[in-house]
């Protein structure tokens, strides 16, 4: 499946039609244009070397050049299906997207885990990024609209779909949480919420401001959804200190939180395995999605 996968998002580039498994629609996120005229020019490209093309073993693939931005969905087999869901953010520092690495690999862990997954491609590389930048804060919104609009097709209860964010997916996963009622003056209107109703932010980068508070742009307010946060202490790329100023805003204003700090683990580890405790935080955060009632109540707990 994950080989199926690779040679999908190859693809992408050379423009093959291909289909992977769990991969049922693929939709762009505006059918009529985007909101502002793109400056991009060409095709999508991987602007993956030879020096960064394997993590943690394995290929990985990315893209950049994302004039067209669509919407992804892998439905899990309908036996398992929770009704549960994610838009999954990719991270990439606004240039690229990490797209099997923060993206379809995940898509694989939450279809194995009875969840639908919402793989947004958004605009990339940017000038900047919310809110200097409003593409991709417009992007993930209307991922989550068109998600909602669409949501008993796909088996999806409204109620419980999530963001799922990796380093500048992060940084959009908690603006869109923050600022889901933003309105940008091209957009067209529209009545969906596009508030996620909870939020997983891995290696989160731009959460961190000047004063060594959280910055003001993604402060979170009483109705921030439930969040989940996962780092590295030796993460020299994003920096600690973005989880631990979010966690403290969201503990100021009583937003539910759950923060795991790992001593090892640096940057843009995905969910692939390797030998440190960091990579077993999808056992973490399925059990905190049971905590929060999105895949149901949790077990009981076992005595020593």
């Amino acid at each position: 499946m994950r080989l199926a996968r690779w040679v999908c998002a190859v693809s992408l580039f050379a423009f093959v039609p291909c289909a992977s498994f769990g991969q049922q629609h693929t939709l762009p996120l505006w059918p009529n244009g985007n909101p502002e005229p793109s400056t991009l020019t060409g095709p999508e490209t991987d602007p993956t070397t030879d020096a960064n093309r394997i993590v943690s073993g394995k290929l990985t693939v990315r893209i950049t050049n994302v004039s067209k931005p669509t919407l992804s969905v892998y439905l899990p087999p309908k036996e398992k299906n929770t009704g549960a869901a994610a838009l999954v953010l990719p991270g990439g520092a606004y240039i690229r997207l990490a797209w099997n690495l923060e993206g379809t690999e995940v898509c694989d862990w939450l279809n194995s885990i009875g969840m639908t997954c919402l793989l947004v491609k958004y605009r990339v590389p940017e000038t900047g990024h919310y809110p200097d930048n409003v593409e991709d804060l417009e992007d993930a919104q209307q991922a989550m609209r068109i998600a909602r609009a669409h949501a008993a097709e796909w088996g999806i209860d409204p109620q419980r779909i999530g963001a799922i964010g990796f380093s500048a997916g992060a940084h959009l996963a908690a603006a869109l949480s923050t600022h889901s009622d933003f309105k940008g003056k091209n957009v067209p209107s529209s009545t969906a919420d596009a508030k996620p109703n909870w939020q997983m932010l891995l290696y989160p980068g731009w959460l961190n401001g000047a004063d060594g508070k959280v910055n003001p742009t993604v402060k979170p307010v009483s109705d921030t959804p439930p969040t989940f946060l996962v780092m590295a202490e030796d993460d020299y790329t994003a920096h600690v200190e973005n989880a631990l100023v979010y966690f403290q805003a969201l503990k100021d204003v009583k937003v539910p939180a759950e923060l795991h700090l790992f001593t090892q683990g640096g940057h843009g580890f995905g969910l692939r395995p390797t030998q440190l405790p960091i990579s077993r935080w999808p056992t973490l955060a399925e059990a905190w999605l049971h905590t929060i009632h999105i895949l149901g109540t949790p077990g009981p707990v076992p005595h020593p």
